[in-house]
């Protein structure tokens, strides 16, 4: 049973493979909308890339909710970084007085045939001035609730335990078991 996940981003694919270790990656240049609403965005992905490639894929998006922007920028977060960078991003949390912020990724799982399954984990936490050197994309300035370290101060082994990745992806994985 090969499970394609449609990524070109290797950190990404290996936090997923130490999970789940019999994905293969499969590094497709596939569309990708902008759209609040990240299954949307998963849903178009997946049957871009039934159109290229046969078999059974996942796709995932992780997004960054921030309190003070009612939820933006989701699903844009890829965009907010190129505009702003991540102390941009903690700084208008700081002006705004309101540092809380909210991590998810989910997965979309597609057979191919056109049903989509969602397996989401979520990770709350707060946005502070950056700090750290592991990780990458915004994880120096996330640090989730309870911790007192970013995402990027956490070594690959302690961020996996409280990663919404690891979350989404073990809700995945209990799937595959059951079906």
């Amino acid at each position: 049973m090969e499970i394609y996940f449609v990524t070109g981003n290797k950190n990404k694919f290996e936090e997923i493979k130490s999970i789940i270790p019999e994905l293969i990656q499969l590094d497709l240049e596939v569309p990708e909308i902008q759209e609040l609403d990240a299954k949307e965005v998963i849903k178009f992905k997946l049957t871009e890339a039934v159109k290229i490639h046969q078999g059974r894929f996942i796709v995932e998006d992780t997004s960054l909710y921030l309190d003070c922007l009612k939820g933006l920028p989701g699903p844009l977060i890829k965009w907010f970084m190129k505009t702003f960078g991540g102390r941009g991003l903690y700084e208008i949390a700081y002006k705004m007085g309101n540092n809380k912020a909210e991590a998810k990724t989910i997965i979309g799982y597609s057979t191919g045939a056109g049903e989509v399954h969602f397996f989401e984990g979520v990770v709350e936490g707060e946005m502070v001035e950056p700090r750290g050197v592991l990780g990458w994309g915004w994880d120096p300035i996330f640090k989730p609730l309870g911790y007192t370290k970013t995402f990027a101060e956490m070594t690959p082994e302690e961020k996996t335990q409280v990663s919404m990745r690891k979350f989404a992806a073990d809700k995945f994985k209990a799937f595959l078991n059951d079906h």
